[in-house]
């Protein structure tokens, strides 16, 4: 009798690793279906100390903030609801403080379209 229940026991265990198991396949499909570039605009255009930037996206963290560089060593970052903010500089230029939807409706925001 202790062999069969053994059996029973690792058989509920082995259930139990394989509906886990198929939750985390899932969430991970679903994360990945999820593409983070397509949330975001490829570019965004500010004007800083009377100078015009055109900042790229560089990344986007898992946080979901993403971050912009411009040429000259300068970048911002940026989340889905929040406002811009200069990273370093404490004036910013055109684009601190607003959020994605003000910079699409100024025509700062360029995204990509495929």
């Amino acid at each position: 009798m202790r062999y069969l229940s053994r059996q029973r026991s690792n058989a509920a265990v082995t259930t139990c690793i394989a509906g886990l198991l198929s939750l985390v396949t899932f969430s991970h499909v679903v994360q990945a279906q999820d593409d983070p570039f397509k949330q975001f605009p490829l570019v965004i255009q500010c004007k800083h100390n009377e100078t015009y930037h055109t900042f790229y996206l560089s990344r986007i963290s898992q946080d979901g903030t993403a971050t912009y560089q411009a040429s000259e060593r300068i970048a911002g970052t940026i989340t889905l609801d929040g406002k811009a903010k200069a990273i370093g500089d404490e004036g910013g230029g055109t684009c601190v403080g607003k959020t994605l939807a003000e910079l699409r409706a100024s025509h700062q925001a360029y995204d990509l379209k495929r």
